[in-house]
């Protein structure tokens, strides 16, 4: 499955009412760090269907949602589970890193 693109209309539904643990990736298409990790990012999506939900959110078309979680750097990636926060890497990180979030 394939990354879901989140904006200020689904955002609630697809992350905070989600019954599986969600992880968002907050970037902007002119941040070279953040392509950088797409690739990974998208991995996981496929390799955790059913277990993850895998979703992205652009920081520049979603600005009231980045402020909320207080994203000051990109890309940030943070793992929600039950609504709530449970983890965030900031910064480009390998699969591995990011996978222990859920572990």
């Amino acid at each position: 499955m394939a990354e879901i693109i989140l904006n200020e209309s689904n955002f609630e539904q697809e992350v905070l009412q989600s019954d599986k643990p969600v992880l968002v990736d907050f970037w902007a298409t002119w941040c070279g760090p953040c392509r950088m990790l797409a690739p990974t990012v998208a991995k996981i999506a496929e390799e955790q269907e059913g277990n993850v939900k895998v979703c992205k959110l652009d920081v520049d078309e979603a600005q009231s949602i980045a402020v909320r979680y207080g994203i000051a750097s990109i890309p940030t990636l943070m793992l929600f589970v039950g609504g709530e926060v449970k983890g965030t890497l900031i910064g480009v990180h390998s699969k591995s890193q990011i996978e222990a979030l859920f572990a």
